[in-house]
């Protein structure tokens, strides 16, 4: 499990050094994300919030879509917040903060839209954190984010893990990490309960690409070595244990390979939602 606290050490490192990376993963995704992004921001956005920004690629797409607006992308990591900085240099209407949003949406209420790719997923308690955001929301604020949909349909996670000989029959769980939000019925209760009036969120289905180049299959290896559910269970076997594992999760990246790249089946919702009591 991955819990929010993790991302501000070793975790949050790791993904900083691999942004190019982990941006290139949710590559067919991101475009679906913008655009519900866009169409919900109010007509009269001036602040906007990315919560669990990351490397920052949400925050830089919000900002070039929406000059007048000011974005500030927040995010437990230093790491990661130093990489979004040193990428948004020359773009002045966004800026970033290392913080917990739970404890510092307040201080830039009101908030027009708050926005997230797969940056709410962490919280230990969601109805508490999505309470906070609606209280320093604006009259008419959106709230656009997306999660992972089942583990099943994200095929990336399912086959390295059992690859790397984990559990591919683990139940679904609210715990937090990167599936607690995969089941919509939760997720509905969850907002509704905490001031936002949702929607039917939007599946989307994508290439979740984890190699690619001269050799994507070892591109793809090296990847899963150091993002995701295989990095620590081939770091925690036992060194006759390891070399299998690693040549297990070569082959089913193998499979996966079209060409120069390795494209898993991933699987994600968007959801939209309003502050409560608007029409």
């Amino acid at each position: 499990m991955t819990t929010a606290h993790d991302w501000t050490g070793k975790i949050g490192d790791v993904w900083a050094q691999e942004w190019r990376r982990t941006d290139r993963s949710f590559a067919a995704l991101a475009p679906h994300l913008n655009a519900a992004i866009l169409a919900a921001a109010p007509s009269e956005t001036r602040t906007i919030i990315d919560i669990g920004c990351g490397a920052g690629a949400t925050s830089i797409a919000t900002a070039q879509a929406l000059p007048g607006a000011q974005i500030t992308g927040i995010d437990l990591s230093p790491s990661l917040i130093a990489t979004a900085r040193h990428r948004t240099e020359a773009q002045p209407n966004a800026s970033f903060r290392c913080a917990d949003i739970t404890a510092v949406a307040p201080e830039h209420a009101p908030v027009d839209l708050y926005a997230s790719r797969h940056g709410v997923m962490f919280f230990a308690d969601p109805a508490v954190a999505f309470t906070i955001l609606a209280n320093a929301a604006s009259p008419g604020a959106a709230l656009v984010f997306s999660c992972f949909a089942e583990r099943a349909a994200n095929v990336w996670a399912t086959e390295i893990v059992g690859a790397t000989g984990g559990d591919t029959a683990a139940p679904e769980s609210t715990t937090p990490g990167p599936f607690a939000f995969s089941n919509p019925p939760h997720v509905a209760e969850v907002l509704d309960a905490a001031g936002w009036h949702t929607t039917e969120p939007q599946r989307i289905d994508f290439a979740y690409r984890a190699g690619q180049g001269a050799d994507p299959v070892a591109d793809a290896v090296d990847y899963f070595r150091r993002i995701g559910p295989a990095a620590s269970l081939i770091r925690d076997a036992a060194p006759e244990e390891r070399d299998m594992h690693v040549a297990r999760l070569t082959q089913v990246c193998e499979r996966h390979r079209i060409g120069d790249a390795v494209d898993f089946p991933a699987a994600a919702w968007i959801w939209t939602a309003r502050k409560a009591g608007i029409a």
